[in-house]
């Protein structure tokens, strides 16, 4: 008998992870033309069985696993929740315009803080605005690394896994690359898929309600979407990548991030780049010679929005110089150079049967519609906003009319009127109440306010229920797991009162496993996320506190210039003094009007509020805010006032320049100012400094020590 000859184990190894390599490059190249190029060149047959082949080999030889193997696209195990990530560069939103003259303002201000003369064309690129959820996908070395979704628009949960399931997603990119490179995209659902997969989702949902009529286990709770982007946004934050697989999720990219080189100079030649890196980039996409042809562009695409494979709600116009959109930065949460031009909102009628008045964590008495359900836009709706009793009475809208709805920006619902000749006889006028609906209280308006609010303050337990959803919510504090349901369980309960409470839960563990379908892992879940936003930035702390008129961006600017909670904390004490240092820095603050300080000085006037503060801090106290620059900057840290007429930059341009240094920009000059740059035809300002003794700057000594 003849002894069969071996090979030699490494010999197999070397030859498997040979083949693995292949088919991970094979099949990749196949995926980019199925899904990006639409021009496959094998049938689904033979693609399956690459991919049987790959995963035969990697069964054998597991430990020759690759990260861009094409298994991994179908999954991993299940995670038990997402992990936050922040965003190399912030993922902010676009301010929106709904006509050619609101446009036109857009680009008027783009040449005034540009100084652009009007005989200079601003060159746009158009692209039609996907109705999707936004991620963040970090390369490096030119392989897939990462994905996160937009989140806060500084940090966002990391889907990496699910992600790689996505065919489309290309795991390399083709050669040259940064060496490090955050690309944005859309991930959507076609119109034709969704209608499928919600199909699917109903005869599932209706599966389960048999079965729960025959008393058998249910299973996992059945989701049906309402429209694409639900579909798209509930498919990628899965927490079993394998259901994420089985969804028919599409990708375009449409942008940058941090990149530690650009890899273009005009946005047009970088979506021309992406689609050579492997993306699939919207072919509808379009370099304009100027911002009149924008109104052309935008009819056209209105016209062809019906008819589109996939649900767009307006087109996005970038400025196309990538040194423009540096030079031109952010305002709040939203570029300077772009904007999305938001298509009519769709309409429809519908029977008023209810008006109920809501109370806001402010007070707020605030009437919603309760109507017969419509579909507008592609959703269903059946409730919307009637703002406030001027508001109601101004459109006369009675109960038991019909009324006319659309969905402002295809999002917001609202009444735009009254169908009168259908109006049923004997509809009377609406009362709006003077009293709080929650608590009794007086509902009062002050002055020449048109809402109505409640003078129950911290007795009015609506109050403090919103208050605390608010302080929650995923912009504010973002406690996974602690959603509004559950705080008003909580709160029904008495376990939960005050922000502080929620930190003291830990000490409640015996109290929360008592509660209906609270097991030992969800009340785990809950508490350790709790414990993980124990110390958040001080920014997210200010606006969690819903302050009124204390959004992220004033918040922001809030946490910018008192760097650490002390010294906000002393400062606003310090400043209900009328006259007070502390009331003349806090109005100096760039962005921080009459108004708002006042809300502000209000707020620690009152001792109740300062001691859930303290309680509160007590619990959870913030972090200091980060610096806005590097510490080497000559201004970071300090307080900057610019006055008169500058040559080479608007004041605008100035001062947004000088906060992305790390300064802060106040309006006046104090004692506490730390340099005045002042320019031609300077006033008042620039002889206070001199009389103060303060470190006066000419525009080209500030620019020369900002190293511009």
């Amino acid at each position: 008998m003849t002894t069969p000859r071996l090979r030699d184990p490494a010999s197999l190894t070397e030859a498997a992870a040979e083949e693995l390599a292949a088919l991970a490059a094979e099949i990749a190249r196949h995926d980019e033309l199925y899904h990006t190029q639409d021009a496959p060149e094998i049938s689904d047959a033979d693609y399956d069985a690459l991919v049987r082949r790959n995963r035969a080999i990697e069964a054998r030889f597991p430990p020759l696993i690759r990260e861009d193997s094409p298994s991994r696209r179908v999954g991993a195990a299940t995670a038990e929740g997402f992990a936050k990530s922040r965003h190399g560069e912030p993922m902010l939103s676009l301010n929106n315009v709904f006509s050619e003259a609101e446009f036109a303002e857009f680009c008027a201000s783009i040449r005034r803080f540009l100084r652009v003369p009007a005989e200079q064309p601003l060159h746009f690129v158009a692209e039609p605005k996907i109705d999707g959820l936004s991620i963040n996908l970090l390369y490096e070395d030119g392989v897939f690394v990462k994905g996160v979704t937009r989140g806060d628009g500084t940090e966002g949960e990391d889907v990496t896994a699910n992600l790689l399931t996505m065919p489309s997603l290309p795991r390399r990119l083709h050669a040259p690359f940064p060496a490090r490179i955050e690309i944005r995209g859309e991930v959507f659902m076609d119109k034709a898929d969704f209608l499928a997969f919600r199909a699917t989702q109903e005869k599932a949902a209706e599966e389960r309600e048999e079965r729960r009529a025959r008393g058998e286990k249910l299973g996992d709770a059945v989701v049906v979407p309402v429209n694409p982007r639900n579909a798209a946004a509930g498919s990628v934050r899965q927490l079993n990548p394998r259901i994420t697989a089985s969804r028919p999720l599409k990708l375009f990219a449409y942008a940058m991030g941090a990149a530690s080189e650009a890899p273009a100079d005009s946005h047009h030649a970088f979506l021309q780049r992406l689609a050579q890196w492997g993306f699939a980039v919207n072919p509808l996409s379009k370099l304009l010679d100027n911002e009149a042809d924008a109104e052309a562009f935008q009819r056209g695409i209105g016209e062809q929005r019906a008819s589109l494979a996939y649900d767009i709600d307006g087109v996005v116009y970038k400025i196309d110089r990538l040194d423009w959109q540096r030079r031109l930065g952010f305002v709040g949460r939203a570029p300077r150079w772009a904007t999305a031009w938001k298509f009519p909102a769709e309409q429809a009628t519908t029977v008023l049967q209810d008006i109920e008045i809501q109370v806001g964590r402010t007070g707020a008495l605030t009437p919603r519609a309760v109507m017969q359900p419509v579909t507008v836009g592609g959703v269903v709706v059946r409730h919307a906003t009637l703002h406030n009793e001027d508001e109601i009475a101004r459109k006369d809208v009675r109960i038991g009319d019909t009324v006319i709805l659309q969905r402002a920006g295809d999002v917001i619902p609202q009444i735009l009127g009254v169908v009168l000749e259908k109006r049923p006889a004997g509809a009377v006028p609406f009362a709006f109440p003077t009293t709080c609906p929650v608590c009794g209280s007086h509902a009062i308006r002050d002055g020449e306010d048109v809402v109505r609010r409640c003078t129950g303050g911290l007795v009015c337990s609506a109050q403090t229920v919103e208050r605390l959803k608010h302080f929650a919510s995923r912009r504010a504090m973002d406690i996974e797991g602690l959603g509004e349901e559950n705080i008003q369980l909580l709160f029904d309960q008495g376990l939960v009162k005050s922000p502080a409470d929620i930190f003291r839960l830990r000490d409640h563990r015996d109290a929360l496993l008592a509660l209906e379908s609270w097991g030992d892992r969800k009340v785990g879940k809950l508490l350790d996320a709790i414990e993980a936003r124990r110390s958040v930035a001080l920014e997210r702390f200010i606006f969690a506190l819903g302050i009124r008129r204390i959004g992220e961006q004033n918040a922001k600017l809030l946490a910018r210039h008192y760097h650490t909670l002390e010294e906000w904390r002393g400062k606003m004490m310090a400043a209900h003094v009328i006259g007070s240092e502390a009331r003349e820095e806090l109005g100096s603050i760039q962005g921080i009007g009459p108004a708002i300080a006042e809300e502000l000085v209000e707020f620690f006037a009152e001792p109740r509020a300062v001691a859930a503060l303290d309680d509160l801090v007590a619990q959870a106290p913030p972090l200091p805010a980060e610096a806005a620059a590097a510490s080497d900057s000559p201004f970071a840290g300090k307080t900057l006032v610019f006055t008169g007429t500058l040559e080479t930059m608007t004041r605008d341009e100035a001062e947004a320049q000088a906060e992305r240094l790390g300064a802060k920009v106040t309006k006046s000059v104090s004692k506490k100012t730390d340099f005045v740059v002042v320019g031609a035809d300077a006033g008042s300002k620039a002889t206070k400094a001199a009389e103060l003794g303060l470190r006066v700057l000419t525009e080209a000594e500030y620019r020369s020590l900002a190293g511009l």
